[in-house]
């Protein structure tokens, strides 16, 4: 079972930047699928980000253009870099793993394919 560990969240001001790690043990399979996911005060968790085979990428409407999901896969880290945070991306941030899957689209932002979790990291964004 592949494990996943996150950092690098902290606290930040609004139109601030931070950049999240999650290293995976093993590898970073070309035949899998890794993602980002937030779950807010009060709310259900979200799909963030996910890239699929290290170059397939898929975002939510609420992060376009601020947020990239980046997969290293010498040193076996998933980045997500976040820019022009607002407060309505304070969360935990997790990152996941859906081994042997290639996903894109909505269904690569759907936490019930996911398999692997991490157990997240906060993310604080002050006004």
């Amino acid at each position: 079972q592949v494990q996943l560990q996150e950092s690098g969240g902290g606290s930040v001001q609004s139109g601030g930047s931070l950049t999240l790690s999650c290293t995976v043990s093993g590898y970073i399979s070309s035949t899998s699928t890794y993602g980002w996911f937030r779950q807010g005060p009060g709310k259900e968790r979200e799909g963030v980000a996910a890239i699929a085979s290290m170059t397939t990428t898929t975002y939510a409407d609420s992060v376009k253009g601020r947020f990239t999901i980046l997969a290293d896969n010498v040193k076996n880290i998933l980045y997500l870099r976040m820019n022009s945070l607002n407060p309505e991306d304070t969360a935990i941030y997790y990152c996941a793993a859906a081994r042997g899957m290639i996903l894109a689209g909505t269904t690569a932002l759907r936490e019930q394919n996911y398999g692997a979790w991490g157990r997240g990291t906060q993310v604080t964004v002050s006004s």
